[in-house]
């Protein structure tokens, strides 16, 4: 399939954090849990909100918290750091396009139907997120990809086949 055609037709939709998840990180932070920090975005391209999947603008409070993709008690479950929006933010909701705002930065991870990683991928010299995720997907194997920082290994969002 050719990259036009993938965008069209993706075989795949985007999945953010669920609203409950953002809203009860923002309650815990409000009530001063310890591992749920009020930080200000100093720069653009550091706070990549979970929920809209939006960077946060430099001057905005997000919260910093742990957040666990992967259900606990499976060999790849791990908490790691995400952000979301301090204030309340619309969930990404464009679920069949990739989120224009993270095509850079970011590296694939495919997991099987039991939370297995099976693959990972860099894109290629130039390659577009939507043919990497299709190449993962090609694998029947493949049930859900989740799209990390490359440079820190941080959760950002579930790719779901459809």
């Amino acid at each position: 399939m050719d990259l036009a055609s993938l965008m069209k037709n993706p075989k795949f939709r985007i999945v953010p954090i669920p609203t409950e998840v953002a809203d009860t990180a923002r309650r815990n932070a409000a009530n001063g849990l310890p591992d749920h920090e009020v930080v200000t975005a100093a720069d653009s391209h550091s706070y990549p909100c979970r929920h809209c999947l939006q960077w946060a603008e430099p001057g905005e409070q997000v919260i910093l918290f742990p957040y666990a993709a992967i259900p606990a008690g499976r060999p790849y479950s791990e908490s790691g750091p995400i952000f979301v929006h301090a204030e309340s933010c619309r969930q990404y909701a464009a679920s069949d396009e990739y989120p224009s705002q993270f095509r850079e930065g970011r590296a694939f991870r495919a997991y099987n139907s039991d939370s297995y990683m099976i693959d990972a991928q860099l894109p290629n010299g130039g390659d577009m997120p939507e043919v990497v995720i299709e190449r993962l997907f090609a694998n029947p194997d493949t049930s859900f990809v989740h799209a990390r920082s490359a440079s820190r290994g941080c959760y950002t969002f579930r790719i779901q086949r459809i």
